[in-house]
């Protein structure tokens, strides 16, 4: 046993990381690019290893030694033989399959030089439906229409398949950087470097590139590094994102930082269908239809222009019907932009399928340390419920009483003293049910933004609070993604979306833009005390924590005493 490792490495693929060790900032560090946290009870946090986690390392250029030499220095005994074996065998998965072009045809070659598995592929009930055949003892032949079906059966059996058939040029779009940016008062425009490394590691060398997921967080330039994506390849692309405030948002900064004119830009949502050189639309518009049993009205929007790259915003969004579309472009180059791979309909796989693998990733708090975000200090708030509500909870059915505890009113004078402690402090107080909201907006005298509010009247409301005309907004789920307030530093959760992991890296990405002065910015969660929503809570935040963030756990007393 080595008392000075922080670490506990179990036979079944989990890692207990002990929380208050001296060295376990550094064991998570080390753990983290191949392993995800899974519960956070105060002593010891848990991660699982999996074969998805180890594939993304693997992507990363991480080797079955390097991940075994990482778990060796955090473990206290020693890593148990039969987990060193599995590892080395699922990393050696990853690259045993390759998908290669055939000159001769646009179909292409699934190569392996284990022979006996290409002979299991060709046997297994699931894959008969692709019609593999036989080209030597080393290749199977590959009908072009299933190049992504394939990947994602087999990525699903556990055979991850490493893409290396190449990509469409796409038609041509020539642009530059502006020598200024007007956002920045008319100084020159430079990339950051982390930004150019991502860009860099997207392209890839050596055929690996062109596909994949560039992870970093809220406010780090996701954007930036789309566009230079964008500027190295110098083809016509397709823009997916959140909503329409994100597509205007991806206009407005390609139009500010780019040579390509308005007139090549196009915005296609449900107010305006322009197909451009470079066409930005959202997922909503690309996943209506008329009716449940009618064809998806714009899908077809994929094959309007010869597109040589498409950028999915907000990845771990992607809905069901758009990775049906994915599947069938596997010939154009897809990048996946994310501040997190989370994603709570648990197809996590598929993104890795037929976006591709994780090609860079940054780290919240390194970021942090490098001033390019916000430092945030995080705060779990317990609320007590009245002895009405505690009565009305008590019999209430399950589902009922979640949202009893989230709607709880006592968090009314929670919020008032958390502005009063942070006064002029630009605020945005976020929730999950209207309701509540209107509420809480009208209680405060604040503005607020939902769902039904008009586009028109949400940008107004944006513009004032950018302008400090406005400090305070009240803000439903429509404020999670791709809202650019770059000053907001102070956040306020008063419900939230069950144990969405995803949403509270969402909501603390509201504040991470860098600040004047301290560079700091405040996050505070409100849960009823006692109730389902503190134990949904702890799932929310699991995400942040693997991070590195801390939530402070404080009641509605100390907030009361600041």
């Amino acid at each position: 046993m080595n008392s000075h490792h922080a670490c506990i490495v179990q036979r079944d693929f989990t890692i207990l990381l002990e929380t208050a060790h001296p060295q376990s900032e550094k064991a998570r560090e080390l753990i983290l690019p191949f392993a995800e946290l899974t519960k956070s009870p105060p002593a010891f946090h848990t991660y699982k290893i999996t074969q998805l986690t180890l594939w993304s390392a693997a992507a990363l250029g991480y080797s079955a030694d390097e991940i075994l030499s990482r778990l060796e220095s955090v473990s206290r005994w020693n890593v148990p033989s039969s987990l060193t074996q599995e590892i080395r065998q699922l990393i050696e998965k990853y690259g045993k399959l390759t998908l290669q072009a055939d000159a001769r045809s646009e179909d292409f070659r699934l190569v392996s030089e284990d022979t006996d598995l290409l002979g299991e592929i060709l046997s297994h009930p699931s894959l008969t439906a692709y019609e593999l055949s036989r080209l030597s003892d080393t290749e199977l032949k590959v009908l072009g229409k299933y190049r992504g079906l394939l990947k994602q059966e087999l990525t699903r059996l556990g055979y991850p398949v490493m893409d290396l058939a190449g990509y469409k040029h796409g038609s041509p779009l020539s642009f530059q950087w502006r020598n200024t940016d007007s956002t920045l008062h008319n100084k020159p425009f430079e990339l950051r470097d982390y930004q150019r490394e991502a860009a860099a590691a997207f392209e890839g060398k050596d055929g690996f590139g062109g596909s994949g997921i560039l992870v970093l967080p809220c406010g780090a330039g996701k954007t930036i590094i789309g566009m230079a994506v964008m500027e190295r390849l110098q083809t016509e692309v397709l823009i997916l994102t959140s909503n329409t405030t994100s597509v205007r948002q991806w206009i407005r900064e390609i139009e500010q930082k780019t040579t390509i004119p308005s007139a090549s830009i196009g915005e296609y949502s449900g107010h305006s269908k322009e197909v451009k050189p470079v066409t930005v639309a959202t997922y909503q518009i690309m996943t209506h239809r008329k009716s449940k049993e009618s064809e998806f009205t714009h899908m077809k929007l994929f094959g309007e222009r010869s597109w040589g790259l498409i950028i999915y915003d907000e990845v771990h969004l992607l809905p069901a019907p758009v990775f049906r579309a994915t599947a069938d472009i596997q010939a154009t180059r897809r990048l996946g932009l994310t501040a997190t791979l989370v994603r709570e309909d648990g197809r996590e796989e598929d993104v890795f399928s037929l976006i591709g693998p994780k090609r860079y990733e940054l780290p919240w708090k390194e970021l942090e340390q490098e001033g390019w975000i916000a430092e945030v200090n995080c705060n779990e708030v317990r609320v007590p419920m009245s002895d009405e509500l505690k009565e009305a909870y008590m019999y209430a059915e399950s589902r009922q009483k979640f949202r009893l505890a989230a709607e709880n009113p006592a968090k009314v004078n929670v919020v008032k003293r958390l502005l009063a402690l942070h006064p002029k402090v630009p605020a945005l107080i976020i929730g999950q049910y209207v309701g509540q909201l209107k509420a809480m907006a009208k209680e405060l005298g604040v503005p607020l933004i939902t769902g039904a509010t008009s586009e028109q009247e949400r940008t107004r409301l944006y513009t004032a609070f950018r302008e400090k005309e406005i400090t305070v907004l009240v803000v439903s789920k429509v404020a999670n993604f791709a809202v650019d307030l770059p000053d907001a530093a102070l956040a306020i959760e008063i419900s939230g979306s069950f144990g969405s992991r995803q949403e509270e890296a969402q909501r603390l990405g509201r504040i991470l833009r860098p600040k004047e002065g301290d560079n700091r910015a405040y996050f505070y969660t409100l849960v009823s005390e006692n109730t389902k929503e503190q134990d949904f809570a702890l799932k929310r935040q699991l995400f942040l924590i693997e991070q590195g963030y801390e939530y402070h756990v404080t009641d509605e007393k100390e907030v009361a005493s600041g």
